[in-house]
């Protein structure tokens, strides 16, 4: 139940900041732009959107770390194992672990770095330049994002030592669409 929900969180928290940035980055296209009309001048330029790029980076930002985690979940992180694939079971099984294990504690350190910067950040007066939002809050996603994923790499671990299978990802799979409605009728 616990994972369902963290699952169904990351998904919400990728697919909601990557679309608030589009939409803002979209809005900021058309009032730079809309500002070189004539006409539409005096009723857009009082509205301020200066602040839109630094929100979109740090939004993407925020999108990369968690979909990073996303991605080793689902498996769709990068990985080269032409060679792996080649080894013998036993071996193949030790080599995997051994390199879901490394992910696992790198982004551990990396979080825990990333967690102690927070934190020596969090009292001071740091604020972004545009949005003057604590510079803090702007970093809380190296924490967040890299211990998910490192929590990510034990759980495909952990599902790999006991099954052997390691999360797979089909390209052609859209989410509720049957496939074989769909070939069915293709196929009238």
């Amino acid at each position: 139940m616990f994972l369902r929900i963290l699952d169904r969180l990351e998904e919400i928290l990728i697919a909601t900041l990557l679309a608030t940035a589009t939409i803002i980055i979209f809005v900021a296209v058309l009032h730079r732009y809309g500002t070189g009309i004539p006409l539409l001048y005096p009723y857009l330029i009082g509205f301020h959107i200066s602040w839109a790029q630094e929100l979109c980076i740090y939004m993407i930002i925020w999108v990369a770390k968690f979909g990073a985690a996303y991605g080793v979940r689902t498996g769709i992180h990068v990985g080269v194992d032409v060679l792996v694939n080649q080894l013998n079971p036993g071996m193949r099984k030790r080599v995997v672990l051994f390199a879901l294990f490394c992910g696992a504690l790198f982004t551990g350190i990396v979080g825990t770095m990333g967690a102690s910067f927070v934190i020596g950040l969090y009292p001071t007066d740091q604020t972004s330049p545009d949005l003057e939002i604590p510079s803090w809050i702007v970093y809380l996603c190296i924490p967040l994002g890299s211990y998910l994923m490192c929590f990510r790499f034990l759980q495909v671990a952990w599902v790999f030592w006991k099954t052997g299978e390691l999360p797979q990802h089909d390209p052609g799979h859209v989410e509720g669409i049957d496939k074989d409605a769909v070939g069915k009728k293709l196929a009238r």
